[in-house]
């Protein structure tokens, strides 16, 4: 029995004289701990191994290959390697990828200096540099590679990160302008946003999204819908495979609402909509989604003078409008919040009969009149001919800011928001009965009130102006305040005319 034993030890020695250390063998597990091992590879004795060398669950009676490293070790005990194995069998593949210069997968086990070492069943060293993921930490993810370098001798691989990601885009690319048809429906994410529009990750390129062809309704920007890295599903509207550019779509995946809009929303309809925009001009209100109408500043209140429209609303404020105008084809409608209320000019021509007198404050002077306010956003205009009988430069002559005054109506337009006031007509015109006060050959004081080219005009009383011709003057020296002595040679009531001549001493 002993001689038997001997000779079956000889037996497996002997078969073990052409498998140098290094060599891959096949073997059986007959045992597996937490910890190690036993694979039996025909020998007198078994080998452990390491359970960390095997990335996938061991099995008693699986059959692995490993590298005999060693026969015996000073306890007696063959020294197998399941990782060694898997390396030398690796090696090979990687190295037609690598001439082929395909992309291949790798796991990031952790980080050293200049890069991180992958796990390809052999290590493999991805530079820093070479990673398309700057932006977040990659250690234990499992990434798509390509070898950009092989050392034989070294045994050391070198991949990257950057090139297989472009070769990828490269291949999708391709493939997505293949397909492409206008009108498709594709999945993206937002790679990047701008003032303009998104750029969309179609998988293989990146396509336009125009800030136009977002929404439906009105956005001062793209991020008020989109964020980066968000998933979209956008319509193919146009592409240019030579220049290799794709305009997508988003509103487009939603019915276009302003296809019913001029019927939903017809002139002089009322709606309730929201404030969802405010600008130094008016505020946008959103009566649906996509449709937003402009209510101007002066559209928001018959008699508040607003200086901004925050003064009437607020963003998010839900308010009635009525619709002045709209337009279908280029997406616009104009709202009144002050058509919403009855309009004071409704029944102004009752409060204020033409010939009625009223009293007021002037709220505005101009160049050609004042304004009288009658009531809360009702002014009247007091116009500088309807001031005074007589002549006058310019409406301070007579009446101020902040002045209160009486006036008469003289003329009433609701339709152009219009009530002529006069100030003069209080009071008798002295020209109806001027020849009962002053004859021709009549010698009267008057004041020099003007000077022209052709004369000076002398104010009789007030009301009355008469011209002294300037070749009556006689080269006498005269201004404004004189007074003089003169005679009345015509009058023209019909045509408010004086002439006058000086008084010689």
């Amino acid at each position: 029995m002993a001689e038997k034993q001997e000779e079956l030890a000889k037996m497996y020695e002997e078969t073990f004289l052409n498998v140098k250390p290094g060599s891959i063998v096949k073997g059986k597990v007959i045992q597996a701990d937490q910890n190690y091992v036993l694979i039996d590879i025909g020998y007198k004795s078994e080998g452990l191994v390491s359970l960390s060398e095997f990335s996938e669950p061991v099995n008693v009676g699986d059959e692995v290959n490993v590298v005999l490293e060693k026969l015996e070790d000073q306890d007696g005990t063959v020294v197998l390697s399941k990782k060694l194995a898997d390396q030398l069998t690796y090696w090979e593949t990687l190295r037609v990828l690598y001439h082929k210069g395909e992309i291949t997968k790798g796991r990031v086990v952790r980080q050293v200096k200049g890069g991180y070492i992958v796990d390809m069943a052999i290590d493999a060293f991805l530079p820093a540099s070479q990673v398309a993921l700057q932006s977040r930490r990659i250690t234990g993810e499992t990434l798509p590679l390509k070898i950009v370098k092989m050392s034989e001798v070294r045994r050391n691989i070198v991949v990257s990160h950057k090139a297989a990601v472009e070769a990828e885009r490269e291949q999708g690319k391709s493939e997505l302008m293949a397909t492409l048809k206008i009108g498709d429906t594709r999945d993206g994410r937002v790679k990047n946003i701008t003032d303009f529009g998104a750029f969309i990750d179609l998988g293989g390129m990146d396509g336009l999204l125009h800030i136009t062809d977002i929404s439906w309704g009105r956005i001062s920007h793209p991020s008020e819908v989109l964020a980066v890295g968000d998933k979209v599903e956008v319509t193919i509207l146009n592409f240019d495979i030579e220049k290799g550019k794709i305009s997508l779509g988003l509103k487009q995946r939603t019915p276009n609402p302003w296809v019913e809009a001029a019927e939903k929303y017809p002139p002089e309809s009322k709606h309730t909509g929201r404030v969802v925009n405010i600008t130094d001009y008016g505020a946008f209100v959103e009566l649906e989604k996509g449709i937003e109408g402009l209510v101007h500043i002066s559209e928001m209140s018959w008699t508040k003078r607003l200086s901004h429209p925050s003064e009437m609303v607020a963003i998010g404020d839900m308010v009635e409008v009525v619709v002045l105008n709209i337009d279908s084809e280029k997406g616009k409608v104009s709202l009144g919040i002050k058509q919403a209320e009855p309009s004071p000019w409704d029944h102004v021509k009752e409060k204020y009969p033409a010939g009625s007198k009223i009293k007021g404050k002037i709220r505005n002077v101009t160049d050609y009149g004042a304004f009288l306010e009658l009531e809360q956003g009702i002014d009247g205009l007091i116009h500088i001919s309807d001031m005074s009988w007589g002549d006058i430069k310019h409406p301070t002559e007579v009446l101020k800011k902040g002045d209160k005054v009486e006036a008469i109506v003289l003329e009433i337009d609701p339709g152009n928001k219009r009530i002529a006031l006069g100030l003069k007509q209080l009071t008798e015109d002295p020209w109806e009965k001027i020849e009962d006060k002053y004859h021709v050959g009549d010698k009267v004081k008057g004041k020099v009130t003007k000077m022209a080219s052709f004369g000076a005009f002398i104010e009789l009383e007030e009301g009355i102006e008469g011209l002294l011709h300037i070749s009556r003057i006689n080269n006498k020296d005269l201004s404004e305040g004189n007074v003089l002595e003169i005679e009345i040679i015509s009058i023209e009531p019909e045509r408010r005319r004086i002439r006058l001549d000086i008084i010689e001493k």
